[in-house]
């Protein structure tokens, strides 16, 4: 795991060692043990990079890298997983290799295949690759976005790219915030343009989206873009059996939990206390059993609060005899924490569930771990929160009325009791929502305007000039979807898991740790797409065919949680304090006095609600704009 940066420009005097140096410097936390800086021959390109020894920790492993007598050069960051089973195909192929790095298999992988051999590759990545004698750059980046990749480029006079864009701004960018993107966030929330994967919230900043690769050709600095893989969600095997859906699930699990223990440096697991991270664990509980090693977890706590996990916890830990370490997070933590979250996240961020992941990283790098397991992914590829029921619902409705009403009836009878999750609503506001999807986002765009008109919460020139520039995405809406996989789809791919790869990355780099997330081997996502709607939800259960595949090695008390908890801090506790309510209300003059809210905001008899959700929104907006100056 690494920090990757550097200039491609037609001006030799921009693509430069101090100006690359300077990209990398920005990027320390990313790889504090190593630095390098390379420029071609002709001067029009030069490679950075700042490196988090994994695996070959000697020299060999050093970039950027050169391979085939210097025609190619990489810098490269993130982890090949299946990195030995190539290069023994490789070896086969007379490929010599002079480390045991994965990152001089992956030189000899394009050499061999050139573009193709993404199709070889399992594993988190983000790279570049430099061809001397065709003079192009190859830039791709790892099938769900694991890896970061941010670049900014003027057609015929420069392309500059990294891993953070903290490394842009170093090289000269300016850093100016879009705010377009400010209104929508304020608006509506949104993290992300769901239009537009690669918008970002500065502009002349952009990301390269998940499963995508450019080629630029450096000696016009034209650009060709090209998606090289996806999903059908369509394809179902209608004829697999539980059985059988059960036993492959097992095998590709256990064998992708196995390819990301592989490290020359020490491997512990985040522990959340629920079905994905406890699982993750107890697989590699399994695979450990007779090598006299403790596995180490790391979690975090709130003694007293309602959704601590701290129970499920001991569970684990118990059955698995981890060595568990935790942290207490606090408002305190919240003051003291939150510039320094926004400045390594760079991009808002939806709620203090992040500042705890930060938290969590810290205490492993303070115990000494640097890669940690993480649970991530299950979520979206297997329908684990409790909104994707609507999305079961209606798809056994059009299929098969008898098995819809037997799914509600068990839905309701397994779910009487549970407090923790909002129930499906089967009443009126359902039935419009799944007869006239189309309407849902034009309502919340009127419904917004509406609000504009009455209360005035933004600054009229403001308002004027970038509401009509919302995003409301593009037109689908999740819980009216007509198939279960359709909204997974859109979950892994579009809105939602993209958000929370980016704060990982962000978070564990920010102590130079790194995170690796079994559930999202592409094998085992295109498998599970292909297992129909009743595997995934079943019986009531949400992650149905995974409960039933690891029944018999995680706690009872873990298989079958009826509830759904995210990273949840209590949140809304934190923000009532005084200190906190500060910080608020000077976010709220930093909008005001930047135009973008309406000083009324300000008034002590101010009639306009603001509730923790808005108050958390203009926290992360002044950051923001803190951030861009």
């Amino acid at each position: 795991m690494c920090g990757i940066a550097g200039v491609v420009a037609l001006d030799p005097s921009m693509a430069n060692e101090g100006r690359v140096k300077t990209m990398t410097d920005s990027l320390v936390h990313r790889g504090p043990d190593g630095e390098g800086v390379w420029i071609s021959k002709n001067a029009r390109v030069g490679l950075g990079h700042r490196r988090l020894s994994i695996i070959d920790l000697s020299t060999g492993g050093h970039q950027p890298m050169s391979y085939a007598d210097g025609r190619y050069t990489i810098s490269f960051n993130g982890e090949i997983y299946n990195y030995l089973e190539i290069k023994a195909s490789l070896l086969k192929k007379g490929y010599q290799f002079k480390s045991e790095s994965d990152t001089e298999v992956i030189l000899a992988l394009y050499h061999n295949k050139r573009e193709s051999c993404l199709g070889d590759l399992d594993g988190m990545f983000s790279f570049v690759i430099y061809d001397a004698e065709e003079e192009t750059l190859f830039c791709t980046r790892d099938r769900f976005g694991e890896k970061p990749f941010f670049y900014s480029w003027k057609s015929g006079e420069f392309f500059l790219f990294a891993s953070e864009m903290k490394a842009l701004w170093a090289a000269g960018i300016e850093k100016k915030v879009d705010n377009g993107m400010l209104f929508n966030y304020l608006s509506y929330g949104f993290l992300e343009n769901s239009n537009d994967k690669t918008q970002t919230f500065y502009e002349n900043i952009v990301r390269l989206e998940n499963a995508h690769y450019l080629i630029i050709d450096t000696k016009t600095l034209s650009l060709k873009k090209v998606k090289y893989w996806d999903i059908d969600p369509a394809k179902i095997d209608g004829a697999i059996t539980e059985k059988d859906a059960a036993v492959r699930f097992q095998e590709l699990f256990y064998d992708s939990v196995n390819k990301r223990l592989r490290s020359d440096v020490p491997v512990g697991s985040s522990l959340s206390g629920g079905l994905d991270s406890s699982l993750v664990v107890c697989v590699i509980n399994e695979l450990i059993k007779g090598k006299n090693v403790r596995q180490k977890t790391f979690s975090a706590r709130f003694p007293g609060y309602k959704l601590d996990e701290g129970y499920f916890m001991e569970k684990v830990v118990k059955s698995t005899n981890a060595e568990a370490f935790y942290t207490f997070p606090n408002e305190l933590s919240l003051l003291e924490k939150i510039d320094k979250v926004a400045y390594h996240q760079e991009e808002p961020f939806g709620s203090a569930s992040i500042l705890v992941q930060y938290d969590v990283m810290k205490l492993a790098k303070d115990n000494g771990v640097i890669v940690l397991l993480d649970g991530q992914g299950a979520d979206e590829i297997l329908a684990g929160y409790h909104y994707y029921y609507n999305c079961y619902f209606n798809e056994l409705k059009s299929k098969n009325k008898k098995k819809y009403r037997d799914a509600i009836s068990k839905y309701q009878g397994l779910h009487a009791d549970n407090d923790i999750n909002a129930k499906v609503n089967f009443g009126s506001k359902r039935v419009l929502k799944k007869m006239f999807p189309g309407l849902v986002n034009p309502y919340f765009s009127l419904r917004n305007r509406i609000d504009q008109m009455l209360n005035g919460t933004f600054d009229k020139n403001f308002y004027h000039e970038f509401s009509s520039l919302s995003q409301l995405g593009n037109g689908f809406d999740l819980h009216s979807s007509k198939t279960l996989n359709q909204a997974l789809y859109y979950s892994t791919f579009t809105k939602g898991l993209s958000e929370l790869l980016r704060y990982s990355d962000r978070n564990s780099m920010a102590h130079s740790r790194e995170v690796r997330l079994p559930f999202l081997s592409h094998h085992l996502v295109e498998f599970l797409f292909t297992l129909p709607a009743e595997m995934k939800i079943g019986e009531g259960w949400t992650k149905y065919i995974m409960r039933v595949a690891f029944d018999d090695i995680l706690p009872k008390e873990i298989t079958w949680r009826k509830d759904k908890i995210g990273y949840e801090p209590p949140q809304k506790s934190w923000m009532d304090t005084k200190l906190v309510k500060e910080k608020i209300y000077y976010s709220k003059e930093l909008l005001v006095e930047n135009r973008i809210l309406n000083k009324i905001i300000l008034a002590e008899d101010n009639s306009i609600p603001s509730t923790d959700e808005k108050n958390w929104k203009y926290w992360m907006a002044s950051n923001l704009l803190d951030q861009g100056n």
